[in-house]
């Protein structure tokens, strides 16, 4: 267990895990270090790098005019990103809490952009658009609405209105540490969606909520990371299985999330995502090094609410209803009704 150290030092603590990223550091650490924001602490956990990236990041410590706002925190292995995030909440000497990726690049004003907002509006979060470049030099860009929150749940409602309603990183949004902290919200253990997770728990504990349309985040998308890992020829049963179970996290909801208004949304993005991945599994079966059963697929689909709790749901009604008649359907007709459905959807 990690605790924090003293009171806060800075305002905002950027915090960047890194693995073996010795091609890409000293660009995001650059980055991060040119921002125009004068009160930033550069938390860099050390997650059992064996390559050179600890090497950049210490001589950009000792000869950047920033340096010594850099802090590096070692741990005594390769503990996963999970592990490296949680370090980070747990360590953070700043009152606000910005993650980023050890591959990625922010903007010189990002900070003090996403900081203004919060001071503006009295925030618990404020969200940065992003744009990702692809290997080829391709730029999609991912807009916001600009767009504020401040009733009771009416962000988390918001951001669950449909699938992928927010972004699914935790990356580029500045939060109010004290918040994540007192809820107790941590990453949980893999590297798969670990981070979808978090955001949209983390929209459950904020009520002031500020969307930007800046463009304050590049993510710089690479062949072999484990973001872009679903395009790879051979798939691993225990990849696709690490996705199932971080939806599994989302539908582990207790009485008191049940009774919150956005559940019928949360239910629905939940079977949503397992419905898009089973849609995955089918399409690359053949790329499958080991097959899913019929049944492990629609044990993936179960609903995590009852007929009466979906029969009285205000939204998505029809659609939790829909994924609840599917999840009992007999296993091979099950995964059949969904591989038409694909077909006629164009997924497949």
């Amino acid at each position: 267990m990690y605790f924090c150290i003293g009171m806060a030092d800075y305002v905002v603590t950027i915090g960047i895990p890194v693995y073996q990223v010795e091609r890409y550091i000293r660009r995001t650490l650059e980055s991060a270090l040119a921002q125009l924001y004068p009160s930033i602490e550069f938390l860099v956990v050390d997650d059992g790098c064996t390559d050179g990236t600890m090497r950049v990041v210490h001589e950009l410590k000792a000869t950047h005019e920033r340096g010594s706002h850099i802090r590096i925190v070692t741990h005594p292995g390769n503990l996963g990103v999970s592990e490296a995030r949680n370090r980070i909440i747990a360590e953070a000497r700043g009152r606000y809490l910005y993650f980023m990726d050890s591959d990625d690049v922010i903007r010189a004003d990002t900070i003090s952009l996403l900081m203004g907002e919060m001071e503006r509006f009295g925030a618990d979060v404020v969200f940065g658009s992003y744009e990702k470049m692809m290997t080829d030099g391709r730029r999609q860009v991912y807009q916001y609405p600009n767009q504020t929150f401040e009733g009771e749940h009416e962000f988390a409602i918001y951001a669950y209105r449909k699938f992928a309603g927010i972004q699914a990183s935790a990356c580029n949004y500045l939060v109010r540490l004290s918040i994540v902290r007192d809820s107790g919200l941590r990453f949980f253990k893999s590297d798969f969606w670990e981070d979808t997770v978090f955001t949209l728990e983390l929209v459950t504990h904020v009520r002031r909520v500020v969307l930007l349309s800046d463009i304050t985040y590049t993510y710089m998308v690479r062949e072999n990371s484990l973001s872009n890992s679903q395009d790879a020829r051979q798939i691993a049963k225990s990849d696709i299985a690490k996705y199932f179970e971080a939806i599994e996290t989302l539908k582990a909801t207790g009485p008191v999330e049940r009774a919150k208004p956005y559940f019928a949304n949360r239910c629905y993005i939940a079977l949503t995502a397992d419905f898009f991945i089973i849609c995955n599994v089918l399409k690359k079966r053949h790329y499958m090094q080991d097959a899913f059963t019929a049944a492990e697929l629609m044990g993936y689909l179960h609903h995590p609410a009852t007929l009466a709790e979906i029969c009285s749901f205000r939204s998505f009604r029809l659609h939790n209803l829909a994924f609840y008649i599917i999840g009992h359907l007999p296993p091979r007709l099950g995964v059949c009704v969904i591989r038409q459905i694909a077909r006629i959807k164009g997924f497949i």
